[in-house]
């Protein structure tokens, strides 16, 4: 496949120039011409107002996926609660079924898990896929994936959504291999073409310095993984019964070829931010452990937590467990402060569920600031001192 350029109809607009993500196509002597890195995506055909670029990429057909309906939510637990992220993705589903006017259904998988039954229902699951069998009892790759492949082939989902846990990462791309179908990885949102009525799967890409929005198709069911925190968690305020459909599965040990040995619980420490109210964090413009000492003081006087972005947590300053972002924790206290904090998409992704959000920033063009409620522009290490004395004194910052 290739693309090329009739260059008696280019005008030279850059039009093509500004939607090629591989920088594919420059302009040369006011011309359109195609590099070396085309990947021949198609981007720039559309968009040429004169026509002048042309290809022989040929247009796949859009198979029937009339059969396939509803949003089914994975849902994951430890035998002995269900985990916020599951019940987070139940609440973003009943927005997206809404919009296309179907069903939400939660994929329940384990041994003596009936008692979930429940919670899921007041959650807003419509139906319940419900899998028990002695050997599902703790989560192994190969048997929760040929239960959740068996599933989806008979009753066919639109939509399958998984939470980016640790278990969730391992799960959800060999589920969407059985079943011959694309995965949005980290999705930071998830919504409705309303005229298409497909998924479309916003997540950051090219190294977090643009937010893509991604769509399946040609393949179904639509997955999508979402990280812990991104979604907001709704009110358990459904009350009508689920309809709970049984499923059988037939598994052997022996095909399963793997053993757990022994579970490791980690070790926590500190506080873990993702629950706290208040959060105050640092990033570049923050003077090494004395500036941090005096982020410190300031979120204990505010009853918060102190966080900061990677690259404090890759200088050694603070430990992973307090990073914000794409690579870290998903946060959504009711007042976010954000200090010396340039705001790169990969941090914002992490924090724009907070309810408040106040910027302290010497540049004024700091992307940052566009997403805060209250932005102050000057140097953070005269401005924070000066909020920790009124704070002391009983005033308000």
């Amino acid at each position: 496949m290739s693309i090329w350029i009739i260059e008696k109809q280019c005008d030279g607009c850059k039009l093509c120039t500004q939607v090629c993500p591989y920088e594919g196509i420059e302009i040369t002597d006011g011309i359109a011409k195609v590099t070396e890195r085309c990947t021949s995506c198609g981007a720039c055909i559309d968009i040429c107002k004169n026509k002048a670029i042309d290809s022989d990429i040929t247009q796949r057909e859009i198979p029937d996926f009339s059969a396939y309906t509803g949003i089914w939510v994975f849902i994951e637990h430890n035998n002995i609660e269900l985990t916020g992220v599951s019940l987070e993705l139940l609440g973003k589903a009943q927005e997206l079924a809404k919009d296309l006017n179907e069903q939400v259904s939660a994929v329940l998988i384990g041994k003596d898990v009936t008692k979930f039954c429940n919670t899921l229902t007041k959650f807003g699951a419509q139906n319940i896929y419900f899998a028990e069998h002695d050997l599902l009892e703790q989560y192994r790759t190969i048997a929760y994936t040929n239960v959740i492949e068996s599933l989806v082939k008979k009753y066919k989902p639109s939509i399958l959504l998984i939470g980016a846990t640790t278990l969730g990462r391992d799960l959800a791309p060999r589920v969407s291999r059985h079943v011959k179908t694309g995965l949005t990885a980290d999705c930071t949102d998830l919504k409705i073409d309303s005229d298409e009525r497909i998924l479309l799967q916003t997540r950051p890409a090219f190294g977090g310095n643009v937010m893509a929005t991604i769509v399946n198709k040609y393949s179904r069911p639509q997955m999508a993984t979402i990280r812990p925190g991104v979604m907001e968690k709704i009110k358990q305020n459904f009350f009508t019964n689920s309809n709970i459909i049984k499923f059988k599965p037939e598994l052997h040990e022996k095909n399963i070829l793997t053993r757990v040995l022994e579970i490791i619980k980690e070790k926590k420490s500190g506080i873990d931010i993702t629950k706290a109210n208040v959060i105050v964090a640092g990033g570049r413009g923050i003077n090494g452990r004395q500036g941090f000492d005096m982020l410190k003081q300031l979120a204990d006087l505010l009853g918060g937590e102190l966080a900061c972005t990677r690259l404090v947590v890759e200088q050694g300053i603070l430990p992973q467990q307090a990073q914000v972002g794409q690579t870290g924790k998903t946060v959504r206290p009711e007042i976010y402060i954000a200090c010396g904090i340039s705001g790169a998409i990969q941090h914002r992704a992490g924090m724009m569920g907070s309810r408040y959000i106040i910027a302290i920033n010497n540049d004024p063009d700091a992307p940052i600031f566009k997403v805060a409620n209250w932005s102050i522009i000057g140097d953070v290490n005269e401005i924070v001192p000066e909020m920790i004395k009124q704070l002391s004194k009983g005033g308000t910052p």
